[in-house]
Formats: C-alpha cells, structure tokens, sequence
C-alpha cells in the first residue's frame, strides 16, 4: 500500500508502466501521463472540471462515424495536426522542398483521370481558373509523369459529398505531368467555409470566440516513384480568413492570387495561377501521410 501524493501518484504510474515490452509505447505513454499530472496540478483542476472534460470527450466520440470524425477535428482546432506534419516535414523534406499543409477529410481514392489541360468541374459553376507549373526535385529538374490529385470545394463552399450524393464525385481529378513535369487544369475558383460546427468541436469553438472557418484553397497530392508524397494546399490570398484559418494550415509560401496578366498562361483569357511544387527524395522509412485512412471524411478540410 503506498500513500501517495500529488507528486508521487505521477512516479508511481510511470513505474507501473515501465515493464511495457514495447519502447516506443512506453516513450509516449510515460511523457503523456507525466504532462497531463502537470496539466492537472498547473491548473488545479477540480473533480467537475475533470468530469466535464470525461464529458466533453465522451461527446466527441459519440458525434464520430464513418463519414465524420470528430476527434481528428478536435485536432485540428487546437494545432496539433498542423504541429504533427511540421515536426513530419522536419525529419524528411529538403530544404527546398514545398511546404505541407493538411490532407484534410475531403480526400478520395480513384478521382477520375482527367488529361492535361482538362477540368475538374463537370456540373458545378462558378468562375473558371487554370492551374499550372512545374513539378521538380530539389536541384530543379523536372520529375517526370508525377500524378497530382486535386480536390476542392465548388464556387459554393460544399465539396461533392456534401453538395452531391456521395457515387457523385465533382470538383476533383488526377492527372500525370509531362515528360519535364510539367502540368496544367481547369477549375472553378473554390469557396472558403466554416468547418461544421453541430457538435462538440463546434461548440468549443464558439464558447472560445472563434470564427471557425477555412479559407479558400485547393487541396494538392502529389506522388512519383522514388519521392516522398507531397501533401499541400494552395490558400487564395484574397479570402477574408487567410490570416486566421482555424486549422493553422495556412503557410505564406501557399499563398496565391491568380492573374491575367501571366505571359505564359497556357489557356489565355482565363485568370491563372502558376504553381511549381518541389518534391523531396524519399529518404526514410517512416514516410506517409499525417492521417492514416485519406479515403474517410474527417471534418476539418
């Protein structure tokens, strides 16, 4: 029997766990038992507090299901998914290399082909843009037939499974660059939108003051053999919220505007925006996508 302390109940956990036979396991779980204590004593919280907070987590669990998760959005409104892929970048991408931003919920296996050149939207209206840029490695030479994946929200904030049903898919494509990497595409100019704010995330959200809401962006995948996947974002300068997305996935480097005024617009007359994104070599093997399952509608965008 041990009479245990504020101070000593944090040792004597950590000791209970020390057996664990897997020593990643036991590195994480020993750190997270030893910041929440100090959570706990730094804000003296109190048995309701702590029962709220049960509560609150049991809310965001109950509010998950196979089209929404509301635990990875809880993760995005306090930073967490935007500090995870920052610390991924550090252990792998070149210097050079584009900066990421969040896969986000809206991510879709199989997109359908579309050839250089081609649109992404089919039924949906709005301003029409092109897309264009150069795909290279660090050193600036183009990476060959690399396939991009794009996908977006419509001219009305709503990405196809929610604007459509979900057999429907709309605002998205895959297409391959050229030989040099080269690649261009049509689309409508996206909306910015709030995340969904009906549940627990939401009301957090609220009770904190903030807006809540993404601005306008298109979301990019880019892959090739031999390089680490590329997972970014291209933000529109213009949106009111690009100083303030509450995800924190904006980076100044995605920032963009498009133009009529770019000599080298391959579809002249059309507001365009020219992008090069610059791919890392895979170097490691711990390598992937922050968000494990991309196929499964995770709120956050």
């Amino acid at each position: 029997m041990q009479d245990l302390d504020a101070n000593d109940i944090t040792d004597a956990v950590i000791e209970q766990m020390a057996s664990t036979p897997d020593p990643r396991m036991r590195e994480i779980m020993e750190a997270a038992v030893r910041h929440l204590h100090a959570f706990a004593r730094e804000v003296k919280l109190t048995p309701d507090e702590w029962l709220k907070g049960i509560a609150f987590l049991t809310a965001v669990g109950q509010a998950c299901s196979p089209i929404r998760q509301e635990f990875i959005l809880l993760s995005d409104v306090l930073g967490l998914s935007r500090l995870v892929n920052v610390m991924h970048d550090a252990t792998g991408r070149e210097a050079a290399g584009t900066e990421t931003s969040l896969l986000g919920p809206f991510f879709r296996e199989q997109a359908p082909k579309i050839e250089l050149g081609g649109s992404i939207a089919h039924a949906s209206k709005g301003p029409e843009i092109v897309v264009y840029g150069q795909v290279t490695d660090a050193e600036g030479k183009g990476v060959p037939h690399a396939t991009i994946d794009v996908w977006q929200t419509d001219a009305e904030g709503l990405y196809d499974l929610q604007a459509h049903d979900p057999s429907v898919m709309e605002m998205r494509g895959q297409l391959r660059c050229d030989e040099q990497g080269r690649f261009h595409f049509r689309t409508l100019k996206p909306l910015g939108y709030s995340i969904p704010m009906d549940g627990p995330v939401g009301a957090m959200v609220r009770r904190q003051n903030r807006h809540g809401f993404r601005p306008a962006h298109i979301h990019i995948l880019i892959t090739a053999p031999g390089f680490r996947d590329l997972v970014t974002a291209l933000y529109f300068a213009d949106d009111a919220h690009v100083d303030s997305d509450t995800v924190f996935g904006v980076s100044t480097s995605l920032v963009i505007r498009e133009s009529l005024d770019l000599p080298d617009a391959p579809v002249p007359g059309i507001p365009s925006i020219r992008y090069d994104f610059t791919m890392s070599r895979d170097t490691s093997s711990g390598g992937g996508r922050v968000g494990s399952d991309p196929s499964r509608l995770v709120p956050a965008g």
